[in-house]
């Protein structure tokens, strides 16, 4: 980012984002605002036996879930958590959540 001679330079945050928006990652870096912003999304009872993993290219998010019980009732609830997820203007499009189980 040039600025003409004499002039103050620019903010980094200003420069990040103009490099994002140009380089196509902002969609990736808003997808992966999931993670950070799960517990508010999802809510206490579901974070606390899920855990996001990834955000993928194609917008799947990737979650751990503690039981298989909770990865069943998980999937049944995947229409209403990505309508939660992506009502929320501080994350990209999700488009798909892929559960796994952890031990």
């Amino acid at each position: 980012m040039k600025n003409p001679k004499g002039s103050r330079p620019g903010k980094i945050g200003d420069a990040l984002q103009d490099y994002l928006k140009s380089s196509g990652l902002a969609p990736r870096v808003e997808q992966a605002g999931v993670i950070p912003n799960w517990k508010m999304l999802v809510g206490t009872q579901i974070a606390a036996v899920t855990e996001p993993i990834s955000v993928s290219a194609g917008g799947i998010l990737f979650v751990a879930v503690k039981t298989s019980a909770w990865m069943s009732e998980l999937s049944l609830m995947e229409p209403e958590l990505l309508r939660s997820i992506n009502k929320d203007k501080s994350t990209g499009s999700i488009k798909k959540i892929r559960f796994r189980l952890t031990r």
